[in-house]
């Protein structure tokens, strides 16, 4: 924690910091989507394929692929030297590990069924490894060579490797079988029992499981070789063009190769990476259109419109584990209404959102008032000038 104020507006990438705070607001919600009744869109895919919720997850590592080289280069601008920061990066990657198992298993910690796979721990991975990679090589040839290599394969990783007592995928077994994949099968064997999907039969599984790692370094590379373009001296203009020309180009090719390998958040597949990364790209070349080029956040109204994205941005880390802790808190508070045990969370969605009719309304407001609600000690924090930094 640091109760140093963060740069200036002036000297930050201020669509960055919208696009994360806008990400994990959403994220927030769509983890607390009001359950049954939720729209479509607000609930994962159950496959194959992809709704907005699963675009969440891929959209805040393409932020952590920009901002590391911002980040970075601010670090060296200041005197940092590169031993300096590959520790602090093997250090902030250990802190958001362990945050992310405390973070699966509060309050209770069952060493039994604990889970140590999850999405801080993805992360770090991808912050450790991608960072580190661009601290010592900043050319932007290996980077795309990299992304190749991660990309083609875990392709062929799931689709032309042998899963054991199953067989061979597209021959033997359904290529993604939901059961029978060779990523599903590596994470059985090393964290049996601790997988999000936890089964005692062949069907556990986990969406942040080891292997599919591979390809999620892709999603931050994806947001490296952005920032690296984003750090050249090309007017804003220009940038924001080649924002777009690159949602354009990983949308064309992410659907075109989801026609041999489906779209796949749970197994975060090659095609969904680049039609994820796409999405990421429209929505990143919209905020730094409208805020860097056009000038959104520097009057009244803008400013207010932008501003709170920007609480939820310069503190994205704690918001998440806020909104992950603080749900399980008050879920433990528990007394009686009506005849019946219940806690505060569920309280509130039966008796004062419970009067709205449609199910699709009411599970959305309840998604809406809970973000509202971490946003609360999100923006204590954020006027204090205390900052979760990892």
């Amino acid at each position: 924690m640091t109760g140093s104020a963060p740069p200036t507006a002036a000297k930050r990438l201020v669509s960055l910091d919208v696009l994360r705070g806008v990400t994990i607001a959403f994220m927030i919600m769509v983890n607390n989507n009001g359950g049954r009744g939720s729209w479509h869109e607000m609930n994962h895919a159950a496959w194959n394929g992809f709704t907005a919720t699963d675009l969440v997850f891929p959209t805040f590592l393409f932020v952590v692929g920009v901002s590391i080289v911002f980040a970075f280069q601010a670090r060296l601008a200041r005197g940092a030297t590169r031993a300096q920061l590959a520790g602090h990066t093997a250090i902030r990657a250990c802190l958001l590990i362990l945050f992310g198992i405390v973070v699966n298993n509060f309050p209770y910690f069952h060493l039994q069924h604990m889970r140590f796979y999850g999405v801080l721990q993805r992360i770090a991975v991808c912050y450790l490894i991608v960072g580190l990679f661009y601290l010592f090589d900043e050319r932007v040839t290996t980077k795309i060579a990299a992304l190749a290599v991660a990309l083609i394969g875990y392709w062929i990783l799931v689709q032309w490797v042998t899963v054991p007592g199953a067989g061979m995928p597209g021959r033997d077994v359904p290529l993604l079988d939901k059961n029978q994949n060779i990523v599903a099968w590596a994470d059985r064997q090393l964290m049996p029992g601790h997988l999000y999907e936890d089964s005692p039969d062949h069907d556990a599984r986990d969406p942040e499981g080891l292997l599919s790692d591979l390809p999620a370094l892709g999603t931050a590379l994806l947001g490296l070789l952005t920032g690296l373009w984003l750090r050249t001296e090309r007017r804003v203009k220009a940038k924001a063009l080649g924002l777009a020309a690159g949602a354009v180009g990983c949308l064309a090719i992410g659907y075109l190769w989801s026609i041999w390998l489906p779209l796949n958040k749970k197994m975060w597949t090659s095609s969904y990476v680049l039609v994820a990364a796409g999405w990421s790209l429209v929505a990143f070349a919209i905020f730094y259109w409208l805020i860097e080029f056009k000038g959104w956040c520097r009057n009244g109204w803008s400013k207010g419109l932008v501003w709170p994205w920007l609480v939820f941005g310069s503190n994205a880390i704690a918001a998440y584990m806020i909104s992950e802790l603080i749900g399980s808190a008050i879920e433990m508070i528990r007394f009686t209404a009506g005849g019946h045990e219940t806690n505060p969370l569920a309280y509130w969605h039966l008796h004062f959102l419970g009067h709205i009719p449609d199910p699709g309304w009411r599970a959305f407001a309840y998604s809406v008032s809970y973000t509202f609600f971490c946003f609360i000690p999100v923006w204590l924090l954020y006027r204090k000038k205390i900052f979760l930094k990892v």
